[in-house]
C-alpha cells in the first residue's frame, strides 16, 4: 500500500496534466475562431493576377523595350525585351495551358508591323541572348504565318538581305538561317531571295569551315532551289548563265561534303518536269559532262552514284549534240570500267541495274562495240 503523501503527489501531478491539456485545447480553438474571423479581411488583401496586354499594348511595349537597347539602361532594355519576347510567344503560340486566340495574333501582327518592329526583330537580333533569340525564332515563325507580315517584308527586302549576310556572324547565324528558311515558306519572298544579289553569298557559305554554320547554309539554300518548282524554274531559266558558273565550283569543290551535297541538290532540282527546259540546255554543255565523268571516278561511292542519275541523262539524250557524242566516245573505255564497277548503295533497286545496263550498251553502240 503507498503512503498517503505519494498518492497526494500523484493526484496534483493528474490535475495538472488535465489543466495543461485544457489549456492547450482552449488556446487551440481559440486561434481558430481567430482564424476563421480574419480570413475574410486576409482574403480582400489578396493581389488580383495581373491584367494580360491586349495585342496593340503588348506590340507597343516590345517596341518600347527593343528601342531601349540603345539607352544606358542597357541590362535593364534587355530583362524587359526578353519578358515581352515570352509574352509574345505565349499569344501567339499559348500557354500549354490556353489556346491562342487567332484575333489577338492577328491583331498582334498588324500593330507589329505597323510599328515596324519586324524591323527591329532582325536589326537588334545580335544584342539579344540566346534564350530570347530561341523565343523570336518561334515568334518570327507565327508572325509569317500572317499576310500583313510577308508582305512588310516584301515591302522591306534589305531585311532578308541582313538575315543572309549574318552567316558571317557566328552567334546568330543559325537563328538566320532558321528565320530565312521561315521566309522560303512563301514563294514571293523565295523568289525574292533568289533574285536578291546577296542570293550569291549561299555558294561561299557552304563551304565555310565552321561545320555547323555550313551545313546550316547548305539546308537554306536547297530549300531556295526546291521548295517552289514555279519559282525555280523562272529562275533558272532567266540566271542560267550566271548560276551555273557559280554552281560549276562548287561540283568541283576539293570539299567532300560540298561536291556529294551540291551534286545531290543539283539531282533535285535539274530533273524536275518542271526544269525541263534547264535540263536540255544543262546536258548540251561538254563542261558538265566532263564533271559528271570526274565524278564517277570519285573516290566516294555515294558521289559516283549521284553522278550517275545526271551522266545516264547526257548518254539517254536522243538528240546529242556533235560535241557530246564525240566526248562519250573519245573516253568510252575509262566509261565503261567505271560503270561496270559502280557499286549499287543500300537505297538502290534493280531498275538501278537496268538503268546501268542501258547506258553501257548506248556507249558501246556510239563507240561501234
Amino acid at each position: 500500500m503507498e503512503p498517503h503523501h505519494t498518492r497526494q503527489k500523484q493526484s496534483a501531478s493528474n490535475r495538472g496534466d488535465v489543466y495543461f491539456s485544457g489549456a492547450t485545447l482552449l488556446w487551440g480553438e481559440e486561434r481558430e475562431r481567430q482564424s476563421r474571423r480574419s480570413a475574410p479581411m486576409s482574403f480582400l488583401f489578396k493581389s488580383s493576377p495581373r491584367p494580360k496586354p491586349t495585342p496593340a499594348e503588348l506590340a507597343k511595349a516590345i517596341k518600347e523595350s527593343f528601342l531601349a537597347l540603345d539607352t544606358s539602361t542597357f541590362a535593364k532594355a534587355l530583362e524587359e525585351v526578353q519578358k515581352n519576347i515570352l509574352s509574345m510567344r505565349q499569344m501567339l503560340s499559348g500557354d500549354g495551358e490556353v489556346e491562342p486566340n487567332e484575333d489577338h495574333i492577328s491583331q498582334l501582327a498588324i500593330e507589329i508591323c505597323k510599328g515596324d518592329v519586324l524591323a527591329l526583330f532582325i536589326h537588334k537580333l545580335p544584342t539579344l541572348s540566346w534564350e530570347a533569340r530561341k523565343d523570336l525564332v518561334h515568334c518570327w515563325s507565327s508572325l509569317l504565318m500572317q499576310n500583313c507580315c510577308v508582305e512588310f517584308i516584301e515591302n522591306n527586302l534589305e531585311l532578308v538581305d541582313f538575315l543572309v549576310i549574318c552567316y558571317n556572324n557566328k552567334e546568330i547565324a543559325l537563328s538566320c538561317g532558321n528565320m530565312l528558311r521561315e521566309c522560303i515558306k512563301n514563294p514571293t519572298l523565295a523568289k525574292c531571295i533568289l533574285e536578291s544579289n546577296s542570293f550569291e553569298l549561299f555558294f561561299k557559305y557552304v563551304e565555310l569551315p565552321t561545320f555547323d554554320i555550313a551545313s546550316d547554309a547548305l539546308a537554306t539554300f536547297k530549300d531556295l532551289l526546291t521548295k517552289h518548282e514555279t519559282v525555280v524554274s523562272e529562275f533558272l531559266i532567266s540566271h542560267y548563265d550566271q548560276f551555273f558558273e557559280l554552281y560549276e565550283k562548287l561540283l568541283t569543290s576539293p570539299n567532300y561534303v560540298t561536291r556529294r551535297q551540291s551534286l545531290k541538290i543539283l539531282s533535285d532540282f535539274l530533273l524536275e518536269s518542271q526544269n525541263l527546259q534547264t535540263m536540255k540546255r544543262f546536258i548540251f554543255e561538254v563542261r558538265f559532262l566532263n564533271i559528271m565523268m570526274a565524278l564517277l571516278k570519285d573516290t566516294s561511292k555515294n558521289i559516283q552514284i549521284s553522278a550517275f542519275h545526271i551522266f545516264k541523262v547526257f548518254v539517254a539524250n536522243p538528240n546529242k549534240p556533235p560535241e557530246i557524242i564525240n566526248v562519250l566516245i573519245d573516253n568510252h573505255g575509262e566509261l565503261l570500267m567505271s560503270l561496270q564497277n559502280l557499286p549499287m548503295s543500300k537505297g538502290e533497286d534493280d531498275q538501278f541495274e537496268e538503268e546501268k545496263d542501258l547506258i553501257i550498251k548506248e556507249i558501246e553502240k556510239l563507240s561501234g562495240l
